[in-house]
């Protein structure tokens, strides 16, 4: 599924498409330069040792790596959504909004909103009952984002580095 959205309070248009293998490099900067505390000095500077990675994510037949590209078709932004399968709401899909990252020159022109308004269709057409994510204590601005378009802190989560 691509989408193209040309948004008013938007300089320009953006188009959400699947993830190619040449916008690997531009996708492990935008996240990298988005590092948290957790990550910072344990990602690594050469973008292909990511590529593994990525091809198992663009193959895997339940999820899959989207890029926001601008009019130009530069990356400006990146997000992965998993479906996973379980008991709860009848053995309806729950999806896994993951690693929603927006180039920091692009923050706050409408390319986060967009990326997660089109995973949100994507999760609406495999008849998700939910989309779920998580965002790292750390990044408060992204927790008002998330609060505004309509996600309830309703979980408390944990992780265990085992790096």
């Amino acid at each position: 599924m691509e989408a193209v959205w040309n948004a008013s309070e938007m300089t320009h248009s953006i188009t959400i498409k699947k993830a190619l293998p040449e916008h690997l490099q531009a996708i492990v900067a935008i996240i990298n330069a988005g590092a948290t505390s957790v990550r910072k000095g344990r990602e690594f500077d050469d973008w292909e040792e990511y590529r593994p990675a990525f091809d198992a994510l663009r193959t895997s037949p339940e999820c899959d790596v989207y890029v926001a590209l601008d009019q130009t078709g530069e990356v400006v932004g990146t997000f992965q959504i998993h479906f996973l399968k379980g008991l709860a709401f009848k053995g309806r899909p729950r999806v896994e909004l993951e690693s929603v990252h927006v180039r920091p020159d692009q923050r706050g022109t409408g390319v986060g909103r967009k990326m997660v308004e089109h995973a949100e269709g994507l999760a609406a057409e495999a008849n998700a009952c939910m989309i779920q994510l998580t965002s790292n204590k750390e990044r408060e601005g992204s927790h008002h984002f998330y609060r505004r378009l309509g996600y309830d802190q309703s979980h408390l989560g944990y992780k265990k580095l085992l790096m």
